[in-house]
């Protein structure tokens, strides 16, 4: 069965310039010196045709097609691929046969497989006796994080190489390389300056795609005269009023951010906190998620050393609920500067984490009799309540009553710290503790 290439030319002539000029060669590629420059793994595969199965992972517009059409370029193997958009296993079953065919007849077969986390566990699975007997060697090309994403099966034997958003400096050197290209603008003499330059670079965001496809829809826009284009900042300033943003609500970056966000107030810098707050409603992130998780943050992170902080999460999160964005985002601004700024303890973590691992590993005792309500004679008469002492009437309400079961009796939970209003809780249970000793039985 004939697989469309992903490399194949676009038989109208209108290739986008993304295409247009799409390096050939690893001397032609620009960015991911750690994995492409000289002397480095990934080339040194490559340039030697001894290519395992393998991962590229990265954003968009980083070079993972472009790697794998040079790789289609210089290997001797047979190179199929695959997009993970429109094939199923009945394609994959089809090519699994060729590729077995052509591996007894001596030949070697290169599965490339775009947007692989696309594919489903079934899917995958197609691949793996194939890739186990050394019928094919997999490149596959994704977004996501393969741990998540990838059958462990199938992950454990391809290497990942991990593909970094390019830097301003390769962004400038790949624009210089295009407009150097003959196949760019073939009709058209471009003139842009450096600034202007760099201003896509920037405006790119790591992205490569962005910035040819900006420079192309500015060549576009921009006056003509002669065959001349000349390529003006005003003008690129119209085509960058909105910038796009690396996030993804479902992808690993909304957990990475979140993170950020939780770590830089755990951390009392509400700058940071305010910038990765920022990033995320720019992304498009629903703003009750985000409050949800300060809610959480309020008890986990600073509990009883300020008291205020939960009410002032939860009323943020009504606030929310109520307004919604864009709104919402100066009341989550406060709450983050808030969180930020409050005195930390995680006291009431760790009391909940060490009540939860003795639940789990220690044997689940009966309610002591004298905790058990008695509603009915019978229960009464089988003990229940009996010892009950009523905290109430005690002259310092307190008792030396056993609240604990038999085999926890000493376990603490909860050791307050002297952070914030959490002193005060500190010294009312060591007063607790001293009377205990003082009246035990």
């Amino acid at each position: 069965m004939k697989q469309e290439s992903l490399f194949a030319g676009n038989q109208d002539g209108n290739q986008p310039l993304a295409s247009r000029v799409r390096p050939k060669t690893l001397d032609q590629f620009v960015g991911q010196h750690q994995l492409v420059g000289k002397g480095k793994v990934l080339r040194e595969i490559i340039e030697s045709d001894q290519l395992p199965s393998i991962i590229f992972w990265g954003p968009p517009g980083v070079g993972k097609t472009t790697l794998a059409e040079i790789i289609a370029k210089k290997t001797q193997a047979k190179f199929v691929t695959f997009s993970a958009v429109t094939s199923g296993i009945k394609e994959i079953r089809e090519i699994m046969k060729d590729a077995e065919a052509n591996r007894e007849m001596g030949g070697k077969t290169i599965v490339f497989v775009d947007e692989i986390h696309r594919f489903n566990k079934a899917q995958q699975d197609a691949f793996l006796p194939f890739v186990e007997r050394g019928s094919i060697t997999l490149i596959g090309a994704t977004t996501e994080n393969p741990s998540f994403e990838i059958n462990s099966a199938l992950l454990s034997r391809c290497k990942v190489f991990v593909l970094q958003p390019l830097e301003t400096d390769d962004i400038v050197q790949l624009i210089h390389q295009t407009l150097k290209n003959p196949a760019a603008f073939p009709k058209e003499t471009i003139s842009i300056d450096d600034q202007a330059v760099k201003e896509v670079a920037e405006f790119a965001n790591g992205d490569a795609r962005v910035a040819l496809n900006t420079l192309e829809m500015a060549v576009n826009n921009s006056p003509k005269q002669d065959g001349k284009v000349t390529v003006s900042t005003d003008n690129l300033h119209q085509l960058m009023n909105t910038k796009s943003f690396l996030y993804d609500k479902h992808g690993e970056e909304h957990y990475n951010i979140i993170s950020a966000l939780h770590k830089s107030m755990r951390n009392s810098d509400p700058d940071a906190a305010v910038y990765w707050l920022t990033r995320m409603l720019s992304g498009g992130e629903d703003p009750l998620y985000i409050a949800r998780r300060m809610v959480r943050f309020a008890s986990e992170d600073i509990g009883l050393a300020d008291t205020n902080a939960l009410n002032v999460a939860i009323n943020v999160f009504q606030a929310c609920q109520f307004l919604g964005m864009p709104e919402c985002n100066v009341h989550l601004t406060e709450c983050a500067i808030y969180l930020s700024l409050a005195p930390k303890s995680n006291a009431v973590y760790k009391a909940t984490l060490g009540a939860e691992t003795d639940v789990k590993h220690s044997i689940n005792e009966p309610v002591p009799l004298q905790l058990r309500n008695a509603p009915t004679s019978l229960m009464s008469k089988l003990g229940y309540g009996k010892g009950y002492q009523y905290a109430h009437e005690a002259k310092d309400k307190l008792t030396n009553m056993q609240t604990m079961p038999d085999s926890l009796v000493g376990h603490t939970y909860y050791e307050p710290t002297e952070q914030g209003n959490e002193v005060r809780f500190k010294k009312r249970l060591e007063q607790i503790k001293a009377w205990e000793k003082a009246h035990r039985k």
